[in-house]
């Protein structure tokens, strides 16, 4: 669960310049040591990694392909 986590798109100040892949292998590797249930420390490292995940991962447009003429 994600209680009061923010999901728009910004950097974060701790962001790194890993990909989004990266990150997502750590946050896949957090939950298999955890066995599934996260302790106070291991939550707060999750929610800063999903932070980190959505400030690496693309982008899509709102209006769709920006190529295309309106």
């Amino acid at each position: 669960m994600i209680h009061g986590m923010s999901t728009t798109h910004r950097r974060a100040p701790f962001a790194t310049q890993r990909s989004a892949d990266e990150v997502n292998e750590e946050i896949r590797a957090l939950w298999l040591r955890s066995g599934g249930t996260l302790s106070g420390e291991q939550r707060r490292q999750y929610q800063r990694l999903v932070l980190e995940w959505a400030a690496a991962s693309p982008r899509p447009h709102a209006n769709g392909d920006s190529s295309q003429a309106a």
